[in-house]
C-alpha cells in the first residue's frame, strides 16, 4: 500500500549542499534528497556502513513555503597540513546557507517503511539536524497528522496547510521528483554514505509554482508552524 509521510523541515539556518569541495560548502535552494535520507538514517539509528537503498527509493517532493536567505559563512581553520607537507597555514572556507527557511518535504512509498520512518521522527535515535550539525530545527519533524495514506505526492503537499503565513509569496514553489528525465537534474540520491564510499546517483525533479490560494487554511490563521517559535 502506498502512503506519503510529511515533514517539516524549518529552522533559522539550513545548508542542503550537493557540490561542496574542499574550502567551498554549497547549498542547495530547497533540502537535497541525500540529506533527507541522512536524517531519517539519524532518526532509525542506522549507521553509515549500513544499505540506505530503502530509503533511496523513496520518491520525494519539497514545498517551498518560505525561500529564506542564501548567507555566506566565512570559518577560519588553523594550522592546517598542507598537502605537500612540511608547512601549516590558515585556511578560510566560505560555508553558505539558507537563513530563516521553511519546507514541507513529502517522501511517497510503501506504507509500512513509512509508519516506521513516522514513529521513528517521533523518538529519533540519534539527534536530527537541518544539513550541518549546528543547524538544529526550530520545531519538530514529527507531525501527528503528517502520515497520509492512500495519497499521492503532489496532492498531500497540496493538501496540507502552509507552515508560514507572515509575508506570504504570492505563488509556492513545488519541486516534484520525476521517473522520466527532465531537463532537471539533482545529483543528491545517496547510494552509499561509507566513509570512504560516498556514491551519489542522478533523478530528476519537476517545478511549479502553486498560487497560495490553492492551499488550505488553518482555524488560525495568524499562528504557523515556521512563525511560533
Amino acid at each position: 500500500m502506498t502512503a506519503v509521510l510529511l515533514m517539516p523541515l524549518v529552522g533559522p539556518m539550513q545548508s542542503w549542499g550537493t557540490r561542496s569541495r574542499f574550502q567551498e560548502r554549497d547549498t542547495e535552494r530547497e533540502p537535497s534528497k541525500s540529506g533527507v535520507v541522512g536524517l531519517l538514517c539519524a532518526a532509525l539509528g542506522r549507521d553509515r556502513s549500513e544499505p540506505v537503498n530503502d530509503l533511496a527509493d523513496l520518491r520525494m517532493g519539497v514545498r517551498t513555503d518560505k525561500e529564506g536567505r542564501l548567507c555566506p559563512d566565512f570559518q577560519t581553520t588553523q594550522k592546517v597540513i598542507v598537502a605537500s607537507g612540511g608547512s601549516w597555514e590558515d585556511q578560510i572556507s566560505h560555508r553558505f546557507f539558507l537563513a530563516d527557511a521553511a519546507f514541507l518535504v513529502g517522501l511517497e512509498g510503501d506504507e509500512g517503511l513509512l509508519t516506521r520512518l513516522h514513529a521513528a521522527l517521533l523518538n529519533p535515535v540519534w539527534p536530527l539536524f537541518l544539513g550541518r550539525k549546528s543547524y538544529v530545527p526550530s520545531v519538530p519533524l514529527y507531525l501527528s497528522d503528517g502520515l497520509w495514506a492512500n495519497t499521492g505526492l503532489r496532492a498531500a503537499l497540496l493538501g496540507y496547510p502552509l507552515l508560514s503565513v507572515a509575508e506570504r509569496e504570492e505563488k509556492i514553489r513545488l519541486v516534484l521528483e520525476s521517473a522520466i528525465p527532465t531537463h532537471e537534474s539533482r545529483m543528491d540520491t545517496p547510494v552509499s554514505f561509507s566513509i570512504g564510499r560516498r556514491v551519489f546517483r542522478e533523478r530528476f525533479v519537476t517545478t511549479e509554482f502553486v498560487s497560495v490560494g490553492a492551499f488550505p487554511r488553518r482555524e488560525d490563521d495568524n499562528v504557523s508552524i515556521a512563525n511560533s517559535v
